[in-house]
Parts: structure tokens; C-alpha cells; sequence
């Protein structure tokens, strides 16, 4: 597995050139990364319409995700969900479709943007959990939604993983789209790693015909580095306007910094990963069993995550978080309800260890009975686009109801929308904007 964009960064570096060209710092440290931070200089590549090393560089990666074209992105998945949504639209407009997509209510805030950008018609989905981060969408559910809509939805949007680590049926939910003759997206910004289970569990494997990675949450990139798959199997539409999709919301000065990580993981995940990763859960797998023998309850079936449901140890999620901090530990996200925990194989068996011993140092205590108040689904006055891009004015909170809401006001992480830009506040979603700690909301002026 070669690394040419590695290879021709640390080459360039080498030779010491007088670098009159961006970025302003000239290679001279200050971090002491600069020497390695490039533009696109002759030799380089251009990323979206990439000939030279980017070209090799992805091909690598679409060959071990075994996808039909993979593209790099140096700006996370949110990169991708776009590109992904616009090129959906673009073969929705092809084949007749209406410019509606069903979605999952958990969808993440870049799909409300990119909703507004595209003027997509989002009909959404909500699962029968009634909760604001998980969305148990069934296919059963799914099939029923898509026969009584009177629309023809260009494509059905799934998040799985979600932030918690709840996982969807991918393979029956892309069957139903299939069924129905719309595109089946996956946000699968928490799952790149899924791929490289013993037998795999990543979308595009499962039926998807389009999916946008995070390198950086799962596997060992930097921070912004991301994938965007698509399918063998998706519609040759996709595959000829990939690159100008990615590029009409994408920076024109890609970070190589971000591009020689996404190369440099290439070589990671081709020499042993899978078996480094069937290890790690191995020891996993013992650490887990420990915490339930004490009485930790796990939520969610993401392999690498660990979310604590909280209360039933007698906390809040926030009050973990700060045990384990003062303990040296910084977790991933933490609220009322839960505590969530990312793990991936560059965790040591030792810190697995250390882990171990400061939760089971907590003291049990009787559950918390409190539970989370139900996502309301509220009345639609304005379309996404139309409340994203009106006149705003901030308001309190207590003082919103009856507004409609002009943003989306997130709990981040995890940055799911309580509440959807166009919908009608009610004393419901007041209720929730509180229980997760947020104050004042933009509104409709």
C-alpha cells in the first residue's frame, strides 16, 4: 500500500524550496507542522478534479472500502452529507422525482443546512422511541411511511450509527428504498471503522448507494478528514458528478495536512487493522462484562462505543463526566441521560484497565426515575429554507412560544435539532430546549 501524497509532501519538504506560494507562513514553524502544511503547487493534485497522487490516494481508499468511487474530504462528514443530498437531488430531478426526502428526525444540523441551501421538502421520520437522538426507523415502518406518501422521495436518509451508538437495519431499510425506488443515504460519520468487522457491517456493504464517513471520529485521522462512498450499484448520475458535487461546497484550499492523514490511514487499515481491531474487542469485551457485573447499563450496539445510561446508576450523565474528569478521563459527550465513551484500538488494554477501575471506584446509587421529555413534533409554518435564511431576532426561551423557530437549536455535541427551523414553538419544545440547557432561541422576526 503505497502513500503517494505522504511521499510527495516529505519530498517537497526536503528540498528546502523558497516557497512563494500559500500558505503565508512559508514552511517556517510555528507549531512545527508548517513544513508539511502545502497548497495545491504543481505536482500536488488538485482535489475534485484529481489526476496525480489524490487520484492514487483515493483509489486506495475506495479499494479498501470496496466501494464503486471514494472521495476525500478535509472537512468532515459535513462535506460529504451535502455533496451526498445534492447529487441525490440532481437523479431525483433526472427520473421525475419530487424534490421531497424522508429523513430521520436524529438527522444531524448539517442535513437541516443543507435542506435550506438545496430547498429540499423534508418529510420526517420519527421512529417509535419518541427521543430526541435515537430513531428506531423499521423497515416495516419505513415501507408503510413511503406507501401512504402521496410525494416521490428522490432518497430516504438514515443515521447509523447515531451518537449514542443505536444501529439500523441498513440491509432491510436500503431493500425498502429500493422497493420504492429512492436513493438510500447513510450519515455513517460514527461507523468508518464498520467495515473492518470480521464480517462487515458498513452501508454500502449493506444496500446504501451513498454514505458519508468521518475518518477522524473512528479510525486514526485528523481532525476533518472524511470519506464520501458511493456504491457500485448507484446510478452512473452519481458517479460523473461526484467531484463537482464534493467542489460546490468545498473549500478551495483543501488542507494537505488532512489529505496526507487520509493517505497515511490508507497504509494503517491495509496492514492488520482488521485483526488489530478483532483483538481490541476481545479485551473489550472483558472490560464491559466487569462494569455490567456492577451494575452499569449499556445502551446502543455500536461495537466501539459505550454509552452509560446514567440514571440508572443513580446519576446524571454530566455528574459521570466529571468523576472520571477529576480522574484524568475526558469523555465524549455527557447529558442528563447518558455518558458516552469512544474507543478505538489505539486505547491501550491498560487505559481499558484504568477505565475500568474509576468507574467501579462510583458508588452505585438508586436510579434516577426522571425521564427525558418526548420530541414534539411541531406544526410547519415555513419551509427550512424559508426560516434559514429570514430576518432573525434572539429570543428567551420561556418567551418563545407560538414563535417559529428561525435555527437550529442543538444540544453540541451531539447536534440533532430539538426543534426543526420553520416549525411553530410550543410549550412542548420549551419544555426541551430546558431540560437541555438551552436559553434563548433565534425566531422568526
Amino acid at each position: 500500500m503505497k502513500t503517494p501524497i505522504c511521499d510527495f509532501v516529505s519530498a517537497y519538504a526536503q528540498r528546502n524550496a523558497l516557497r512563494l506560494h500559500m500558505p503565508g507562513h512559508k514552511g517556517r514553524e510555528l507549531l512545527g507542522i508548517e513544513v508539511l502544511d502545502i497548497t495545491e503547487i504543481d505536482g500536488a493534485d488538485v482535489l475534485y478534479s484529481a489526476k496525480g497522487i489524490i487520484a492514487e490516494s483515493e483509489e486506495n481508499a475506495r479499494a479498501l472500502f470496496d466501494s464503486g468511487k471514494t472521495l476525500y474530504s478535509t472537512e468532515g462528514s459535513s462535506l460529504s452529507i451535502r455533496a451526498m443530498l445534492y447529487l441525490a437531488s440532481l437523479w431525483g430531478q433526472s427520473v421525475g422525482k419530487d424534490r421531497t426526502v424522508f429523513a430521520g428526525r436524529n438527522a444531524h444540523r448539517v442535513f437541516h443546512s443543507a435542506a435550506a441551501l438545496l430547498d429540499l421538502d423534508v418529510e420526517w421520520i420519527y421512529g417509535e422511541s419518541g427521543g430526541l437522538m435515537r430513531c428506531d426507523i423499521t423497515p416495516d415502518g419505513l415501507d408503510r411511511a413511503l406507501s401512504e406518501s402521496e410525494k416521490k422521495p428522490f432518497a430516504v436518509y438514515l443515521t447509523s450509527p447515531d451518537y449514542p451508538g443505536n444501529m439500523l437495519d441498513i440491509a432491510a431499510l436500503s431493500a425498502v428504498c429500493e422497493k420504492h425506488g429512492a436513493l438510500c443515504l447513510v450519515d455513517n460519520a460514527h461507523g468508518a471503522y464498520l467495515k473492518f468487522l470480521q464480517s462487515s457491517r458498513h452501508p454500502i456493504d449493506l444496500g446504501a448507494h451513498m454514505s458519508a464517513d468521518s475518518a477522524h471520529k473512528t479510525l486514526p485521522a485528523l481532525t476533518g478528514a472524511g470519506y464520501l462512498h458511493i456504491a457500485k450499484s448507484a446510478p452512473k448520475m452519481l458517479f460523473e458528478q461526484a467531484e463537482n458535487a464534493m467542489a460546490l461546497f468545498a473549500s478551495t484550499s483543501p488542507s494537505y495536512l488532512i489529505l496526507q492523514s487520509l493517505d497515511a490511514v490508507n497504509k494503517y487499515l491495509y496492514n492488520g487493522y482488521k485483526e488489530r481491531l478483532s483483538a481490541f474487542f476481545g479485551t473489550l469485551r472483558d472490560i464491559k462484562y466487569a462494569f455490567e457485573t456492577n451494575g452499569y447499563i449499556f445502551v446502543g450496539d455500536e461495537p466501539l462505543k459505550l454509552t452509560v445510561d446514567a440514571k440508572a446508576y443513580g446519576y446524571f450523565g454530566t455528574e459521570i463526566a466529571e468523576y472520571l474528569s477529576e480522574r484524568g478521563i475526558v469523555c465524549e459527550h455527557a447529558d442528563r441521560d447518558v455518558l458516552v465513551l469512544m474507543l478505538t484500538p489505539e486505547i491501550s488494554s491498560c487505559e481499558l484497565s484504568r477505565l475500568r477501575d474509576v468507574l467501579l471506584s462510583l458508588e452505585r446509587r438508586s436510579p434516577i426515575v426522571e425521564s427525558a421529555p418526548s420530541l414534539y413534533r411541531g406544526e410547519r409554518v415555513l419551509s427550512i429554507r424559508e426560516a434559514t435564511l429570514c430576518v432573525k431576532e434572539r429570543v428567551a426561551v420561556k418567551d418563545a412560544v407560538g414563535r417559529v423557530l428561525a435555527d437550529s437549536a442543538v444540544s453540541c455535541p451531539p447536534a440533532v435539532p430539538i426543534a426543526v427551523c420553520g416549525e411553530r414553538i410550543e410549550a412542548a419544545t420549551v419544555a426541551l430546549f430546558e431540560y437541555y440547557g438551552i436559553d434563548t432561541v433565534s425566531v422568526v422576526k
